[in-house]
């Protein structure tokens, strides 16, 4: 699993980013992925779709997984932070990833595992099933 370290939070996180005005996620995804990783990847599907609550200073946002699929060893070989807002990316087992991330982005990944293994994306509220 890929994750990143960005420089403007702490902790790691799954690749990706906040969509643009009017941009569609799976747009801002490839986006976020060629400005930050040099990335271009194709979408498998959906994994997950979370509704987060207002927190902090933030108000509700919906946060999707996509299916990036699996890279090449040419491209991970390649892979490295190409602007600012990324210090690293590195490739670590589930079980190491899941023992990586935060609470909130944990909860996300684990329930994209199991959209990859059942083929049904999920739907979170705030981390949990909704339905």
């Amino acid at each position: 699993m890929l994750l990143v370290n960005p420089t403007y939070k702490p902790g790691r996180d799954l690749p990706g980013g906040m969509a643009e005005a009017n941009e569609p996620p799976e747009d801002a995804v490839g986006r976020e992925l060629a400005e930050e990783l040099g990335l271009t990847i194709v979408l498998h599907g959906l994994l997950v779709v979370d509704w987060v609550a207002p927190h902090g200073p933030w108000d509700d946002q919906i946060a999707f997984i996509f299916d990036g699929g699996t890279l090449t060893q040419d491209q991970a070989d390649g892979l490295h932070p190409t602007d600012h807002e990324l210090s690293e990316a590195a490739f670590f087992t589930a079980e190491e990833a899941d023992s990586r991330l935060g609470d909130r982005i944990r909860r996300r990944f684990e329930f994209s595992l199991l959209a990859l293994v059942t083929g049904r994306p999920q739907y979170l509220r705030d981390g949990t099933p909704a339905i």
